[in-house]
């Protein structure tokens, strides 16, 4: 057993042991700093005990995973020679191993932000170290904000942000009070670096990554191990648990090592396995694993990295009520990290399964997950805390303002927030529930109606990230005994503890998720589901066929997974009528549907968007409002856009763009907000006679121009443009929801003399030449006439002269007239 201080002075032959004075020596005058290190130099290992050996109290370190939170904790629990939750501890989501001796413990960022908001002083911590920030992780930025805070209240309060790839510079300002907080660092110390192209098919389809794809990824890892240099062991790096499941079985098949997974749905021990080095007389190994080999852990023994070049990150889709995680190219820093970690100690190898241009052109950095995920829980803890919206608060990057009002107004309607944003005492209530505010408002709505048991085991279910029918999973973890089925019965149990214990007076799994997501409940239509929302999603085969659901997650998708709709539901449960009456309000109205260009009407007796019975009516009874629902719904495409409407919108459109107000926005959205204002006389009258379709839009259009601009339209944004021979040539516009220069295309003899190349809107547009030949076939492209005149014109002379000997080609292009003539003709 040694001490921590102990630790420091050996070193462990870890690069970041150079750091010890620099960093010590500025938690000691400042109490902040900034740590810049590469992943594999030791600073989630050293920097602890070196802050803990300046302040007072204990040191709460975060981890972007539970899994690095663990993996951190037993390595230097490890060092110290001591047991885990003596002198170092760690604490996530449904397990705590700590003790009051315990000085450093490792928690997860959502860990810690709800200590912040029960014990905002962190009574008893001495500092607090932000691990992985260069991940961008919404939680920890929100600390790095609330944290800021917590030390104008507590100056001996210390607080270190670590990063392996930030901007030092912008962190340090962000931390710093009057100056900016000292930055320590140490370079990475790395080997020679070979890297391997291996491009293969394209990664992902309709339903997710392709198949094809993961067995280019395994005949990879396949090669790269056969190749490997001095025995070294291999990590592969793919996008999520069934990527990793699906390349390991693969592997393992093929080739004489230990195959071991490495995510958060694998045990502990198998976890430790992974991560710790090879031990004498054991096989070579293959570790395959998610980004959380990326920085958060280090893999002992790796000489090669197989990089699938993908991550998992979210997105949200507000219009239609999803979100979730969608595949795409990881950022180029990603890559960079994951190659590193080949040459730690020794040269290694980098495969890359895509090749040099796609790894050119990744982003340089990571999107910040609070830019594309789901804000609800952010915009509670906030408000919880006291600044809603985030207002006031050093973040490194604002929310996003959209996405702000959108989850805002989710809180609002559960009761969480006022209009001002500010926390309700049932917000609080909800904010104390380790869970999202929606699961959090069912497990507390839902317990007195199905059990405060079953209530739990629902939310703990669907928030463990189970698919398909939840009732049927439930079922199976009841009967479990692995990992996962631990850590979801330790959840329930948590969670049960939270509500009033109830037996219940009836429901089932489908209740918990409609509390949750009123506007999920579906009901089948043909061989998709209409959601409450009005969104319409494909199933899954273990859902498909029961006429009512509970939808607990519906993601975005394309093709035949999505029946074409776009939507796809994950998880979900059945329900039935009185289910969706508990949640959906009831309507009696008179809805409109296009068919074949007419307007159909129908009474609609309806629970949100899902019909439960409707009788035809005439097409008279629909009114205005419902033909303008018709057209919001279906878009300006049911009625066409004639050949003149569309000339005068691309006209417009230009306008807009270059000049801006007073000309009109006559994008999709735009025209559709503003529908009653120009196209109002054309409505009420397709609600008389029930046809939309062949209205011509050019009249209506026109009551959008700005008076008295208007009568500039001919002169900025001309029909034809008149060139030197005379002929006016209709001008090509670019399309509305499209910027480029406007288009005319003109016989080169037509031109002869024109130096300057026209402008329009008052010189802000350019005019764009194709110059054609006496055929009408393109002869050149030019926005600078002048220069074309003056050179290239000569070579276009030279092979065009003997093909079309009936028509002038001068050796003066200035000062020759201009004809649309043959030169007998003139």
């Amino acid at each position: 057993m040694r001490s921590l201080s102990e630790l420091v002075d050996d070193g462990c032959d870890l690069p970041f042991a150079a750091a010890s004075e620099p960093l010590r020596s500025a938690v000691g005058e400042r109490r902040v700093a900034v740590v810049e290190a590469p992943p594999g130099t030791g600073k989630t290992t050293l920097a602890p005990p070196m802050v803990a050996g300046v302040v007072e109290g204990r040191v709460v370190v975060t981890q972007p995973r539970r899994v690095a939170a663990r993996a951190a904790a037993r390595r230097l629990a490890q060092l110290t020679g001591t047991r885990i939750g003596d002198l170092v501890g760690f604490t996530v989501r449904g397990e705590r191993r700590v003790s009051d001796s315990t000085r450093i413990e490792m928690v997860t960022p959502g860990v810690l932000l709800r200590r912040l908001l029960r014990d905002p002083g962190l009574d008893g911590v001495g500092a607090v170290i932000l691990d992985e920030v260069h991940e961008r992780g919404l939680d920890t930025d929100l600390l790095v904000g609330l944290l800021g805070e917590v030390r104008e209240l507590r100056d001996d309060l210390a607080v270190v942000a670590m990063s392996a790839t930030a901007d030092s510079a912008g962190l340090s300002r962000l931390l710093g009070t009057d100056t900016p907080a000292p930055v320590v660092g140490v370079p990475a110390v790395l080997h020679r670096l070979e890297e391997q192209f291996a491009p293969g098919p394209l990664p992902t389809d309709a339903r997710g990554v392709s198949r094809d794809f993961l067995s280019h990824v395994a005949d990879t890892t396949v090669r790269a191990f056969s190749e490997r240099p001095d025995d070294g062991d291999v990590l592969v790096f793919l996008p999520g648990v069934r990527e990793v499941r699906i390349v390991a079985e693969t592997v393992a098949s093929r080739v004489d090592a230990e195959v071991l997974e490495l995510h958060g749905q694998v045990g502990s021990r198998e976890q430790d396995r992974a991560i710790s080095g090879r031990r004498p007389g054991d096989r070579p190994r293959v570790v395959v694993s998610t980004n959380l080999a990326e920085s958060s852990v280090t893999v002992d023994g790796v000489r090669v990295v197989v990089d699938a070049g993908l991550s998992r990150e979210p997105r949200r889709d507000a219009s239609r009520g999803m979100s979730g995680l969608v595949t795409v190219r990881c950022a180029r820093s990603s890559a960079d990290q994951r190659a590193g970690r080949a040459a730690r100690q020794g040269p290694g190898v980098v495969w890359r399964c895509y090749d040099r241009e796609t790894y050119s052109g990744l982003r340089p950095q990571v999107t910040p997950e609070g830019q594309t995920a789901d804000l609800t829980s952010a915009l509670l803890t906030l408000a919880t805390w006291g600044a809603p919206r985030g207002e006031g608060l050093a973040l490194p990057s604002p929310l996003p303002a959209a996405s702000v009002l959108e989850d805002e107004q989710v809180l609002r309607s559960l009761e969480a927030v006022d209009e001002q944003g500010r926390v309700t005492s049932h917000g609080r209530e909800l904010a104390e529930i380790p869970a999202s505010p929606r699961w959090a408002r069912a497990l507390l709505d839902a317990a007195p109606l199905v059990g405060s048991r079953l209530a739990a085991e629902v939310v703990a279910a669907v928030e463990l990230g189970v698919a398909g029918d939840v009732a049927q999973e439930l079922g199976s973890l009841r009967r479990g005994s692995s990992p996962e089925t631990g850590r979801w019965r330790a959840e329930a149990d948590r969670l049960a503890r939270l509500v009033a214990d109830s037996a219940g007076s009836g429901g089932s799994a489908a209740t918990v998720i409609a509390l949750a997501f009123p506007e999920r409940v579906a009901r089948r239509v043909g061989d998709v589901y209409l959601l409450g929302s009005g969104t319409r999603a494909a199933a899954p085969p273990t859902l498909a066929g029961h006429e009512w659901l509970a939808v607990a997650e519906v993601t975005r998708a394309s093709g035949a997974s999505a029946a074409g709709t776009g939507a796809v539901i994950r998880s979900g449960a059945p329900a039935d009528e009185s289910t969706a009456r508990l949640v959906l309000p009831a309507t009696q109205e008179v809805r409109g549907e296009l068919v074949d260009g007419r307007l159909r009407a129908r009474r609609v007796s309806a629970l949100g968007a899902v019909e439960l019975s409707s009788t035809p009516v005439p097409a008279r009874e629909l009114g205005s409002d419902a033909v303008f629902d018709v057209l919001r719904t279906k878009g300006l495409e049911v009625i066409g856009w004639s050949g003149s409407a569309d000339a005068l919108r691309r006209r417009l459109a230009l306008l807009h763009r270059v000049i801006g107000p007073p000309w009109p926005d006559v994008g999709d959205d735009a025209l559709l907000m503003r529908l009653a204002e120009w196209l109002g006389p054309e409505v009420e009258g397709a609600a008389q006679s029930g046809r939309l379709a062949g209205i011509d839009l050019t009249a209506p259009l026109r009551r959008l121009l700005p008076w008295p601009e208007a009568g500039r339209l001919d002169e900025l944004a001309p029909e034809r443009l008149e060139v030197p021979s005379g002929s006016r040539i209709r001008l090509d516009y670019p399309a509305h929801d499209e910027a480029g220069p406007v288009v005319v295309a003109v016989k080169l003899q037509e031109c002869f003399g024109l130096a300057a190349t026209p402008r329009l809107a008052d010189g802000r547009a350019e005019v764009v030449f194709h110059l054609l030949s006496p055929a009408g076939r393109p002869l050149a492209i030019t926005g600078d006439l002048a220069s074309f005149w003056s050179g290239l014109y000569t070579q276009v002379r030279a092979e065009m002269r003997g093909r079309y000997p009936r028509h002038p080609w001068p050796e003066d292009p200035w000062t020759a007239p201009a004809t649309a003539r043959t030169n007998r003709r003139r």
